[in-house]
């Protein structure tokens, strides 16, 4: 095999994981919003 092809099949793998990692990470502060509203909107209910 032509040492270009493992080059571009590491570059491939490489965007694949940093994709990977930004959605995860992306899920991770939707969550953590998700539950702070949750939270704002438990402490409202028991005010009322």
């Amino acid at each position: 095999m032509d040492p270009r092809e493992f080059q571009f099949t590491f570059y491939g793998l490489m965007i694949v994981w940093l994709i990977i990692t930004v959605y995860v990470l992306s899920l991770a502060l939707r969550e953590r919003r998700l539950r702070q509203e949750l939270d704002r909107v438990k402490r409202m209910l028991e005010k009322s």
